[in-house]
């Protein structure tokens, strides 16, 4: 077929291979009553039950005899039936779910057939229960690359969206898919994501975060250098950006790159809130990194080494909450930073209703024991729960996990050093930072380096009118995402009416 294919003159079915490259594009032939019948769908968002049965099936079976086009109409037991030879209006049609089919006679007209799978992925089991938001959509990513694939072709109704497949694992023979948009993502990023994956040489790809641990630019850092997340909305956001998205068959969560620092402090809930509510939680957070970070280290240095920074309102009670606590701060700090770590381990292993029950009663009886018992004091247990609760309110989990890290080796230089121990473990962690790199993008970017205008969307969210172009550290093709100024005209012809 291949031979005769190369001699048969330009026409629809080679245009749309040209025009849609991507793997989940089908171009089929099938052989019905001795006539060559060209079929072309993706494969993500079609009804494979239709296809089969009321399509191939009924056309296979049928005794009428296929003569043209309407004929063959008349034959296909379906409702949302039409007769199309425009390119532009069969690419969008393939988009969202039809089915082309031509006959060999004639490869430019075609009929298409609306076999899109409506239900495929929404059920009631895939909502991001982990990323979970009061405002916006719900529904999340789930274990199926099919499923996930189909969700993201509605959500992105574009024959941009390109999706390229891989097999990873030489025993699991995994399904991964590099998922961009074209015109928009750097082909720099696509190349090197695609080089990293080929170069793969792995057994078993359990979930993404395998991926994301054996591609990142610097596997020994705590610090994730791709998004990891199981929101459609997030990863539409980051693709619009001109972010690359890598999924995995077998897992719920899709990672995406090249990201910075600042990217894990965002919330998808900030763009459904006004500029102004969604700034003001975005800094909460910040400040809760920070806080959570160093609040224990500070106690620890400043009961060890600098007693006389504290407010003589202060210290009485200070003084009267230590009275009968026989260890030393780090010992006390240690144990209470400990016991809440094994709370959450063991609430995050048992099932929801009895972990959230063993967080709460194991806080409070372990709290008030610890206190009776004098192996702490009151303030210290304050800030060892104000120190939790500001690292829960990091909506990326990977990124929690890792401020409640690095709480600990601080705490050691604060013991060892005091102040100047925090300040040496800042210095420390702001160096690793600079030298962090994500797909050869700059972690820290738009800190170092500078780029002043993209902080308009890095520690607050500023309007629509002001984020209309794409991040520049991401090196897009198409810099501009809308134009800004017309929302305005439109608000201010209608007043004039």
């Amino acid at each position: 077929m291949g031979k005769e294919w190369l001699q048969i003159s330009e026409n629809i079915y080679t245009t749309l291979n040209e025009i849609m490259k991507s793997h989940d594009l089908v171009q089929s032939v099938h052989i019905i009553q001795d006539k060559r019948i060209h079929f072309t769908y993706y494969n993500a968002i079609v009804d494979t039950y239709l296809l089969q049965h009321e399509l191939l099936h009924r056309l296979q079976t049928s005794e009428t005899k296929i003569t043209n086009l309407l004929v063959l109409q008349q034959m296909i037991p379906l409702e949302k039936i039409s007769m199309s030879s425009n390119v532009e209006e069969i690419s969008q049609r393939l988009l969202k779910g039809y089915i082309y089919i031509q006959l060999e006679s004639n490869l430019n007209e075609g009929l298409l057939i609306d076999v899109a799978d409506l239900k495929l992925g929404y059920r009631s089991n895939n909502e991001a229960d982990n990323e979970y938001s009061v405002i916006g959509p719900k529904v999340g990513f789930v274990e199926d690359i099919d499923t996930n694939l189909n969700l993201l072709r509605k959500e992105i109704i574009s024959d941009k969206l390109r999706f390229e497949e891989h097999i990873i694992g030489s025993l699991s023979q995994t399904r991964v898919m590099i998922v961009y948009l074209e015109g928009i993502c750097n082909p720099q990023h696509v190349n090197t994501i695609r080089q990293r994956l080929l170069e793969l040489d792995f057994d078993v790809i359990f979930d993404s975060s395998i991926l994301d641990q054996i591609i990142s630019d610097n596997a020994n850092s705590p610090f994730p250098l791709f998004m990891s997340s199981e929101r459609i909305d997030r990863t539409k956001f980051n693709l619009l950006s001109g972010q690359v998205v890598l999924l995995s068959n077998g897992s719920p969560y899709v990672i995406s790159g090249p990201t910075t620092v600042f990217d894990f402090f965002i919330s998808p809930e900030d763009y459904y809130l006004p500029w102004v509510l969604g700034s003001f939680f975005r800094c909460i957070r910040y400040f809760g990194v920070v806080f959570s970070i160093l609040a224990s280290p500070i106690y620890v240095a400043v009961l060890t080494f600098h007693y006389s920074v504290i407010p003589q309102s202060l210290l009485a009670p200070i003084i009267e909450s230590r009275a009968n606590v026989p260890f030393a701060p780090i010992f006390e700090v240690m144990l209470l930073e400990l016991t809440v770590e094994l709370l959450r381990e063991a609430g995050a292993r048992l099932p929801t209703k009895v972990g959230q029950t063993l967080g709460i009663v194991g806080g409070i009886v372990l709290g008030e024991a610890a206190v009776q018992a004098a192996l702490t004091s009151n303030i210290l247990i304050i800030i060892v729960s104000l120190s939790a609760l500001s690292s829960f309110a990091t909506p990326i989990f990977k990124m929690a996990n890792t401020i409640r890290f690095l709480r600990f080796p601080l705490m050691c230089l604060a013991a060892a050093w005091g102040g100047l121990g925090i300040v040496v473990g800042v210095v420390i962690l702001l160096g690793h930072l600079l030298r962090l790199k994500s797909l050869g993008t700059p972690y820290i970017v738009p800190v170092f380096p500078f780029r002043f205008r993209e902080f308009r969307d890095s520690f607050i969210r500023s309007s629509n009118n002001l984020t209309n172009n794409r991040a520049r550290y991401l090196r897009p093709l198409s810099h501009q995402r809308y134009k800004a100024n017309k929302m305005n005209d439109v608000s201010d012809d209608y007043n004039n009416e």
